[in-house]
């Protein structure tokens, strides 16, 4: 299914580059979602987002938007294991996401046990976890070339569960959906997730 997302994607974009800006703009905004942000149980920041997440997280959380902020864990790897056996420290993601929330004033952290890799795997984890801590709300933070595509891998994975979810994208986010197609990054960026934002929609037309 990855060759005909890629070709999708890329008649799209040779149709938006004959119209140039406008065109190129709302391809852009089609992977960004912006959620009325309201109180939640708990506010989640997404294994993608990294800092610019943890920012938004924190400034979330002083709007009192929520009482508690949760990241995922990050346990080594083998190849951390390996820089661990030759003396070299680990650095835990987690521990440094949770180390400057504290630092930004975030009082009540937590931590999920799950490990995850990506989108698929948080859809995986984060109902679970929810049902077992009883939260009934959440607003998950994620980047905004990222935003659209995993409300929809996380609606799925919450369907018949009693849990709302928000989507909300960092303001701190790198990817620019009204110029991203004018630097280097933003552009491998937008190609790259409008494909796996394609098959999705190829995959679960009804999301």
């Amino acid at each position: 299914m990855r060759r005909p997302a890629a070709a999708g994607v890329c008649l799209v974009l040779l149709l938006a580059l004959a119209f140039r800006a406008p065109i190129l703009a709302a391809v852009g905004r089609l992977l960004v979602v912006a959620n009325p942000v309201a109180s939640a149980d708990v506010i989640v920041v997404s294994i993608d987002a990294r800092e610019a997440g943890v920012l938004e997280a924190a400034d979330l959380f002083h709007r009192g938007v929520a009482p508690h902020v949760a990241v995922f864990a990050d346990p080594p790897d083998e190849v951390d294991r390996e820089f661990i056996r030759r003396g070299v420290p680990y650095f835990d993601a987690a521990a440094q996401s949770i180390g400057a929330l504290d630092a930004l004033g975030v009082t009540h952290v937590v931590r999920i046990p799950r490990a995850v890799a990506g989108t698929e795997e948080e859809g995986q984890v984060l109902p679970g976890w929810l049902e077992q801590r009883r939260f009934r709300s959440v607003v998950l933070v994620t980047t905004s070339d990222h935003s659209r595509r995993v409300g929809r891998v996380l609606r799925r994975a919450l369907k018949g569960q009693p849990v709302t979810l928000i989507v909300q994208h960092s303001r701190y986010s790198k990817f620019d959906p009204e110029h991203w197609w004018q630097t280097r990054d933003n552009l491998r960026t937008g190609i790259i997730e409008l494909q796996k934002l394609f098959l999705d929609v190829v995959l679960h037309p009804i999301s």
